[in-house]
């Protein structure tokens, strides 16, 4: 079973950039397409972008723009670049398989707050 361990979240101000990162087990990493999620207090996790094993991304509304989700394949790692970073971003960060997401990684708190 993959498992997932995400790193790179803290403390950062408004305007701030931080890049998550997330380490996979699993023979089968390459082939997966992968997605980031992020979950705020009180509500919902939801998804934030995906990656496919070619590269394809694609974006919630909410940071298309902003975000920016790559993979190297080589070293079953996936990345999340986000910049401009706002208040309504403070959430655990998670990654998961984006199709059949698994057991979940513990997850990065990144706040945003001046």
């Amino acid at each position: 079973q993959v498992q997932f361990v995400e790193s790179g979240g803290g403390l950062v101000q408004p305007g701030g950039s931080l890049r998550l990162s997330c380490a996979a087990s699993g023979s089968t990493f390459s082939s997966t397409r992968m997605a980031w999620y992020r979950q705020a207090p009180g509500k919902q996790r939801e998804w934030v972008g995906s990656i496919t094993r070619g590269g394809i991304t694609a974006y919630a509304d909410s940071v298309k723009g902003r975000f920016t989700i790559s993979r190297d394949n080589a070293k079953r790692a996936v990345y999340l670049q986000m910049n401009s970073l706002k208040p309504e971003d403070t959430a655990v960060y998670y990654c998961n398989n984006a199709l059949t997401p698994g057991s979940w990684g513990q997850g990065t708190q990144v706040t945003v707050s001046s």
